[in-house]
């Protein structure tokens, strides 16, 4: 699919000149959503089409096409993230989804910790069988937290399509202190694209399951782009799935760093080749906050829970 581009219109133009604009914009969309459909298969868990009413508010054309490109599961839209299945590892290549401030301002919903199978996954996905008794984590991949101001859909985050073994150390630890810090730039920042999900381009440490074979992945990658204004930027994070005392800026790395090594490809139909050229290929931490009280609270707390 080409590139799309700003949403700029022209303000010395007449009106018709605009309404045809508009018109050709709209059709663009549509048509674009009615071949990514076709193209990727994706699946939605609820009815009708993914939600593109960003749109309109950021002025990026390609607003509904931030997807990763370069695996092959299964694509399952759950309406406020989006996964790739991956069948052999037993888990998502990737989850994808928009954060926003004005959700996460929002009342939390009860946690209830329903974890089950994920009735869109065609081949099966892993069960409750294969992590019990095995010494992993359920981890998140997209994280309830974010999700928690809405109840349907932060209990869909249980499905275990949008789960994978973590050491208990790196759960509770690295892997939470990065996932509480996106919040925190996501507040500050208005809104984030997250993209996350195990390295399945290298070997699995082995695998755990009573039912399936669940591989446990060695590290893990994040990535977050920032299209808001004044500065927009982006990161990314690859971390070993293990506990860790090094601070998280040890692991902060460029968007195509994290591509060289997943061998996905973030965004590439989200903005124009220019903008994502040159925001893809730095990964400055000194663009991000990051928490000293949130690294010591890890290293002297969260680091101690007992496997």
């Amino acid at each position: 699919m080409a590139k799309l581009r700003r949403n700029h219109a022209s303000r010395g133009g007449t009106a018709s000149g605009t309404t045809i604009v508009k018109v050709g914009l709209f059709a663009a969309i549509l048509g674009g959503l009615v071949w990514g459909f076709h193209t990727f298969g994706v699946t939605s868990s609820g009815e009708g089409a993914p939600d593109v009413s960003l749109v309109q508010r950021t002025g990026y054309t390609g607003e509904a096409y931030y997807l990763p490109s370069g695996a092959s599961g299964q694509v399952i839209d759950h309406e406020g993230f989006v996964l790739s299945y991956n069948e052999d590892w037993e888990q998502a290549d990737w989850v994808a989804y928009i954060l926003t401030r004005q959700h996460l301002q929002q009342e939390w919903t009860k946690r209830d910790d329903h974890f089950r199978e994920d009735p869109a996954v065609r081949s099966g996905s892993a069960s409750l069988g294969d992590y019990r008794g095995s010494g992993y984590d359920r981890g998140h991949l997209a994280p309830f937290a974010d999700f928690a101001w809405d109840a349907e859909l932060a209990d869909r985050t249980f499905y275990l399509s949008n789960v994978s073994p973590q050491a208990r150390q790196f759960n509770q630890g690295v892997w939470r202190e990065l996932e509480e810090l996106t919040r925190d730039w996501a507040k500050r920042e208005q809104q984030l694209y997250v993209v996350t999900g195990p390295v399945t381009s290298e070997a699995p440490k082995f695998y755990i399951g009573r039912d399936n074979r669940v591989a446990v992945p060695r590290s893990y990658f994040k990535v977050l782009l920032d299209l808001e204004d004044p500065q927009q930027k982006g990161i990314g994070f690859v971390i070993p799935n293990e506990v860790s005392f090094e601070p998280l800026t040890a692991y902060a790395m460029s968007i195509d760093e994290v591509e060289r090594i997943t061998g996905l490809d973030f965004f590439a139909d989200l903005m124009p080749d220019d903008l994502e050229a040159e925001l893809e290929a730095s990964g400055n931490p000194d663009f991000w906050l990051f928490s000293k009280k949130k690294y010591d609270r890890r290293t002297k707390q969260w680091n101690q829970v007992k496997n």
